[in-house]
């Protein structure tokens, strides 16, 4: 028997070997792909899982904005009442400002009144000093614009306060007293007996020293004067007056002088010269010019006169006025303001 013998044909053995390369490569593509697979599940996972602390941080930081957005909107609110509360702080001060300066103003003027009427009372002037040193040390301290008139004002009574003279009142109503003690003896114009026996010694120094038929002769003739007068009548209706109406014209004068006597003491020395004025004419019109004792009283009432036309107290009228100007002006602002 023959023995076969198996003959190898040289395609079939590339073909063989291709499909063994064939093989190898879809092994090979396969573990590939296989590998991407893996890589791209792991990638997934891991885009997955960054997605989802993606989204945990999306919403930590929407919660984040939201917490934030209300924390600024209480910070807006906040601020908001600030700003009122600013706003009415400062309209507070300013209003606790003028009320101050109002204030000021106003105590300022009603202790000046209280000063001055308390030199016009005691005749005094320290009471005004005082008040005005005050006003001026209190209106250096304000600082207010609108004040400063009052300071000037305040300087200036200060000056014509401390250069004022004061009355001499005790002097004056005990000249007052002298004069009105001396009233009762002063001669009218129609007393001629009185304006006579006043004239009595004059005319008995000229009387020559003779003999007893020459002094008989001398005292004839004086009686025989007291008989006839004859002198110039400056005002016939003073030589009318009857002895009733010199009595009640002695009274009036008293009264005028008392007046007088009672406006010094009031601190009216207004009055006491309209007063003192008063009785100068009734005693140069009713009482005997030529008489001593009406010269002598005559000449008292003029020292008088003197004396009280000096003695106006000093006023403060200056800053009186400058002090309502400016309460006037801070009454004014205070409504523009309130507008």
């Amino acid at each position: 028997m023959r023995a076969r013998r198996t003959v190898v044909r040289p395609g079939l053995i590339v073909a063989w070997a291709l499909a063994a390369a064939a093989l190898a490569a879809s092994l090979m593509l396969w573990q590939k792909v296989s590998a991407m697979q893996e890589q791209l599940a792991r990638q997934s996972g891991e885009s997955g899982a960054r997605s989802v602390e993606a989204r945990t941080l999306a919403r930590q930081a929407e919660e984040t904005v939201r917490e934030t957005a209300a924390k600024v909107a209480i910070l807006d609110t906040r601020i908001a009442d600030l700003s009122a509360y600013r706003a009415q702080l400062d309209e507070a001060v300013q209003s606790v400002a003028r009320t101050r300066d109002e204030n000021l103003a106003v105590d300022l003027e009603a202790a000046l009144n209280v000063a001055q009427d308390q030199t016009q009372l005691t005749g005094r002037i320290e009471p005004l000093l005082a008040a005005l040193r005050t006003a001026e040390r209190r209106v250096a301290r304000s600082g207010d614009p609108r004040l400063i008139p009052v300071g000037r004002a305040v300087a200036r009574d200060l000056e014509r306060v401390k250069s004022a003279s004061i009355p001499d009142t005790a002097g004056l109503l005990s000249r007052l007293d002298q004069l009105l003690r001396q009233i009762d003896e002063l001669p009218a114009s129609n007393d001629v007996g009185r304006s006579r026996t006043e004239k009595q010694p004059v005319d008995a120094a000229r009387e020559p020293a003779t003999g007893w038929w020459a002094r008989m002769s001398q005292a004839v003739l004086n009686e025989a004067r007291k008989l006839l007068s004859v002198s110039r009548i400056e005002r016939p209706d003073a030589s009318m007056m009857s002895p009733e109406q010199v009595f009640f014209l002695r009274e009036n004068l008293k009264l005028r002088l008392q007046g007088a006597h009672l406006a010094i003491l009031a601190r009216q020395y207004e009055a006491a010269r309209s007063n003192l004025s008063a009785a100068q004419f009734a005693l140069g019109a009713y009482f005997d010019p030529a008489s001593r004792r009406t010269q002598a009283a005559a000449t008292l009432l003029q020292q008088i006169q003197a004396a009280t036309k000096a003695a106006d107290l000093p006023r403060v009228d200056e800053t009186l006025l400058a002090l309502g100007a400016a309460v006037s002006a801070t009454a004014t602002n205070h409504i523009s303001g309130a507008k």
